[in-house]
């Protein structure tokens, strides 16, 4: 195995395990399937920059890591790889069926290699859903069926084997090969328990505040500026991105730490078409970028004049807007058990200890005339503890099984924590902010 090999292998598993990423019907760790569709790659190809990519194919998407970390680890030839491989759309382009439609164009362009990853890809992850998930399995096989349309300049042996895959689960599954399905939706997690079955007001909350609302002024450069000149400006102003004008109109950026050259277009970087939105893109989109990018830039009026970064979530406005999405949830969820366990019935599942130290709290509110329901004096995972007892409260809370609630719970629990204590949530709590951003969609 070649050094870059191996190390794209160590930083991919690496970054899986911090977020304690696993496999979902297996719960085995997460790198089972990297290395699966490492394997696959490596079946057709000794290209060591595709096998190396295919470790790292789902890094940008699922782990704190950017496409930025990616090109300083392994260079700009994986990190290109690797971005043809990563989803481009985001919440706010519509419903999983157009968000698909939008990422399969995106991978129609994509080179002949990336589509060879993503082959390899779709066959693992195709044979794991039909053994494991009959019903998902049929909005998956719709959808990779509408993918390998845009796939068949990626190894012949692979795409083959994809149809041959495609056709067999078809018939295990009594689908009709010949009929195209329309996809399904999927039901996110939590939308419906905290309100967001309805679309109004989804879309206002959404709405509260935008890009606009966030962003930094851009230091802008004209490429023939000199690159002495912008170090100094980069400097004065404590920014590390700038954006590059061409005849005065602004057509890409320029990094600090990548300056090179005599003049700054001599280091100008173009955008892509999934790291640019509107001012009045919601926060949503720009957390959806900034999983992707390093930096997230912002269209107002017509051009690229803002820009955000991960730090720029530790804004207050971008707190109080998650404290908001954390909140309805535990509301919600105490008036689920207060449907499901009517006159305090929730009390036999409580352990003795934990009964006894919630009657302290709810004793010492009264005598300080905080006036509450026993319940309010629980914990946050207390409260989920009792409605994973019960199958009905699970599903209605679009879980499948109690050990996903339990981690979904305990990951909104530490981001309410670290919000409350006004602590640091891009270093505590990114890949629990990018998920719950993600079932919002």
């Amino acid at each position: 195995m070649s050094s870059l090999i191996t190390k794209a292998q160590e930083f991919a598993t690496t970054e899986h395990q911090r977020i304690n990423h696993v496999r979902k019907y297996s719960n085995l760790p997460y790198q089972t399937h990297l290395q699966a569709v490492a394997k696959l790659v490596s079946t057709v190809t000794d290209d060591e920059e595709m096998i190396a990519a295919a470790w790292l194919h789902d890094t940008v998407e699922d782990t704190p890591a950017t496409l930025g970390d990616i090109e300083k680890a392994f260079g700009i030839h994986v990190a290109e790889l690797v971005e043809e491989l990563t989803d481009v759309s985001k919440p706010s382009d519509g419903n999983r069926a157009t968000r698909k439609e939008i990422d399969r164009q995106h991978l129609a362009t994509a080179s002949r290699r990336a589509k060879t990853i993503k082959l390899a890809d779709l066959i693992h992850n195709c044979a794991d859903i039909v053994k494991n998930d009959e019903k998902f399995a049929r909005t998956f096989i719709s959808e990779m069926k509408a993918l390998l349309e845009v796939l068949s300049t990626g190894d012949k042996t692979l795409f083959k084997r994809a149809q041959n895959l495609i056709s067999k689960s078809s018939e295990k599954l009594g689908i009709d090969p010949s009929i195209e399905r329309l996809v399904e939706p999927v039901n996110s997690v939590l939308l419906n328990l905290i309100g967001f079955s309805d679309l109004h007001f989804k879309d206002k909350y959404l709405q509260l505040f935008t890009a606009r609302d966030v962003a930094e002024s851009l230091l802008s450069f004209d490429s023939d500026a000199l690159i002495d000149e912008a170090d100094k400006a980069f400097n004065y102003h404590r920014q590390s991105v700038a954006s590059i004008r061409i005849n005065g109109r602004v057509q890409g950026y320029v990094k600090q730490s990548r300056l090179k050259g005599e003049v700054c277009g001599d280091s100008m970087r173009h955008f892509t078409v999934d790291q640019v939105i509107r001012g009045t893109a919601s926060l949503s989109d720009v957390i959806h970028v900034l999983t992707r990018h390093d930096f997230c830039f912002v269209n107002i009026f017509g051009e690229v004049t803002g820009v955000v970064t991960r730090e720029d979530i530790n804004k207050p406005q971008v707190r109080m807007w998650l404290f908001g999405l954390v909140t309805m949830i535990e509301t919600s969820i105490t008036e689920l058990i207060d449907r499901v366990y009517p006159d305090e019935a929730w009390k036999q599942i409580m352990s003795k200890g934990r009964l006894e130290k919630m009657e302290e709290i709810w004793s010492e509110r009264k005598r300080r005339n905080l006036h509450c329901q026993l319940i309010e004096c629980l914990q946050f995972s207390d409260k989920a503890g009792i409605l994973i007892t019960d199958k009905a409260s699970l599903e209605q809370m679009g879980f499948e099984t109690g050990k996903q609630a339990k981690k979904v719970i305990k990951e909104l629990e530490s981001l309410r924590n670290h919000l409350a204590h006004s602590q640091d949530i891009v270093s505590h709590d990114w890949a629990q902010i990018a998920r719950l951003v993600n079932r919002l969609s």
